[in-house]
């Protein structure tokens, strides 16, 4: 720390208590100056020979011998005082960074200038400023932060301006012309100590972050560090990333982590304040700059506190852009009242709604160059959108379990989403079922309206098992699911035997082999469901049952008996769609899986290769 030594003289100020101070010396003290509750028993000569004021209040009163001088206003209080009388009798007084301020706005309280004597205090006071504390980095931090009680003083003089111009001119600095210590705990390194010790140029390239800067002025009260940015900002010389990383560290400081405290009487203001001030100084590169799951946080703070909404609206717009980069923890945002609800889904579907608007039109120039680059390359070039669509599902399977949430948003939220961000619908499948068991009032309408969402034919085989044994379901998804898997599995079976030598241009043409299949069965599908009725399925409940009572050890005991039942049924439907095969191929596979014993397994593998069930 910088420090400048003034006067020669033994310091010879006593105390009598806390009250009154005085000076040793033969001759009697002819002037009180009181400051507060302080009273100073001084000479007139030494103060009126250094301050002009002085010279203003002292003839005054000047008929008596003791003069008496009162200064209630006077900026710094008693300590500052102290040090300015001193520096009139000329002893020896100590500035540094935590006293320079009192001392300079006492000065000039008192009118210490150079008209009424040569290198006044006042002057001095400057001398040091300029050459010592404005060319250190901690020392300026120090004296921006003590100019908080004296800021009226402070500003008028122009400290608090230059303070912040020597600190941004600072931070703009090259990092390989730095050579003044500083505070950064966010790594292994130790660049203080390095730095001290001196190190190569190489070396200071590579030591040395961008952001070794953003430490120490968080301790800055928050106008104060808001006045820091904006110049920073303003030099054009930072990097988006690096001011982001000063705004999250600042908040990391400064925010409370509980709620409770976030939110109490005491805080709340405080708290307000600074978060909105923080969006205020977010990077205006809005693609840039701060991470999603950092915008997420202060989204959620300004929700609490109760920021001003055009300010959360920014937040809305800015992790929109980058939703993509969100986790599904960032996403779960308390909600206030009104809602009833635990977090707040509306916001979140704002959130979305964002998003889709930003990258509709990117969507609609690749569905035209979908073509020229084929299915699999279109949805590889919509990564963030595939991301997106995971992310919403996981966020929908963490809301399924509240009991408040109406079937209409955790619809309006899935739908939000084009059909290109869920190749896979395994995890709406998942928020689905946990809806399902987590509301079990729900009617028949509604079951059928919220598995609506769910294709049934971008379920992996893991899902499709899972679904064909869920009771939540209704039976026409059920039904649908069983039936897929048996098309899926008849269209790899044909697409391995026309083309055997060739796996890869099976796996390709899977899809054609499923619709065309598809088409073939779902005639004779629509028309015997249509035929099925409630008392044929009691009417045959006792015979399946001792059907499956005999083939107890069959790989078909991972199906419960309502979907056993309704897959005999699809599989021989399947088989009476196709009469051109009614010949030796069929007449072996006409048993359906759920009747194979595996003692048969031998004698009935080979005939049953094409339609098996993976």
């Amino acid at each position: 720390m910088k420090f400048m030594k003034l006067g020669s003289k033994p310091d010879a100020f006593q105390a009598d208590g806390k009250l009154i101070r005085y000076v040793t010396s033969e001759l009697d003290s002819d002037v009180i100056v009181k400051v507060g509750e302080v009273q100073f028993y001084l000479h007139k000569f030494p103060l009126l020979s250094k301050s002009n004021r002085l010279q203003k209040l002292v003839p005054k009163a000047n008929e008596e011998k003791v003069v008496e001088v009162c200064m209630d206003d006077f900026p710094g209080g008693a300590n500052s005082f102290e040090v300015c009388a001193k520096f009139c009798y000329g002893m020896t007084v100590t500035l540094n960074a935590y006293n320079v301020v009192a001392a300079r706005c006492a000065a000039e309280y008192l009118e210490m200038t150079e008209d009424v004597d040569r290198s006044n205090l006042i002057y001095k006071i400057e001398v040091f400023l300029n050459s010592s504390i404005f060319r250190s980095w901690k020392d300026t931090i120090i004296v921006l932060q003590t100019t908080k009680p004296l800021l009226s003083w402070s500003e008028d003089l122009k400290i608090v301006g230059r303070c912040i111009d020597s600190i941004a001119s600072k931070t703009s600095v090259d990092p390989a012309n730095i050579s003044w210590s500083y505070t950064y705990n966010r790594k292994l390194t130790e660049p203080d100590k390095i730095i001290e010790e001196g190190i190569n140029y190489r070396d200071k390239m590579e030591n040395i972050p961008r952001d070794w800067w953003v430490e120490d002025i968080c301790e800055l009260d928050i106008d104060l560090y808001r006045r820091v940015m904006i110049a920073v900002k303003s030099k054009g010389r930072m990097d988006g990333a690096v001011i982001g990383e000063a705004l999250k560290t600042y908040a990391l400081r400064w925010l409370p982590d509980s709620v409770d405290a976030l939110i109490s009487d005491d805080h709340a203001l405080r708290n307000k304040s600074l978060v909105e001030t923080i969006i205020c100084l977010l990077p205006s590169d809005k693609g840039v700059g701060c991470s999603c799951s950092f915008l997420l946080k202060l989204l959620k703070v300004s929700t609490l506190v109760g920021a001003d909404e055009s300010l959360r609206e920014v937040l809305v717009n800015r992790i929109g852009l980058k939703l993509p980069e969100a986790r599904v923890g960032d996403l779960l945002i308390p909600a206030r009242s009104p809602q009833i609800t635990i977090y707040d889904v509306e916001l979140v579907q704002s959130i979305v709604n964002r998003f889709v608007i930003h990258e509709k039109s990117n969507w609609d120039l690749d569905v035209v160059r979908k073509n020229e680059r084929g299915t699999d390359n279109f949805i590889l070039g919509h990564g963030s959108l595939v991301g997106v669509g995971r992310l919403i599902d996981g966020y929908l399977a963490e809301i399924a379990h509240e009991p408040n949430l109406n079937l209409g948003s955790f619809i309006d939220l899935s739908q939000l989403l084009p059909e290109l961000a869920r190749p896979i619908h395994d995890g709406l499948y998942k928020a689905i079922d946990i809806y399902l068991k987590e509301h079990p009032s729900l009617t028949k309408a509604e079951r059928k309206r919220i598995c609506g969402l769910m294709d049934v034919k971008k379920l992996t085989m893991e899902a499709s098992m899972d679904a064909a044994q869920n009771e939540q379901l209704p039976l026409r998804v059920v039904v649908q699911v069983l039936f897929f898997e048996q098309v899926r599995s008849s269209a790899a079976a044909r697409s391995l035997n026309n083309h055997p030598s060739d796996a890869s241009h099976s796996t390709t043409n899977l899809d054609e082999e499923c619709d065309k299949t598809a088409e073939e069965n779902c005639k004779p599908l629509g028309k015997q469901l249509s035929q099925m009725k409630v008392s044929e399925e009691l009417q045959k409940n006792g015979k399946l049952g001792k059907k499956n009572s005999k083939n107890s050890r069959s790989g078909a005991q991972l199906l419960p008996s309502r979907s056993r039942r309704i897959f005999d049924k699809l599989w021989s439907v399947g088989k009476g769609g196709h009469g051109e095969n009614k010949s030796s191929e069929t007449s072996g596979s006409s048993q359906s899986p759920t009747s194979i014993v595996p003692g048969d397994s031998k004698s009935v593998s080979s005939r049953h290769r094409r339609h098996s069930i993976s």
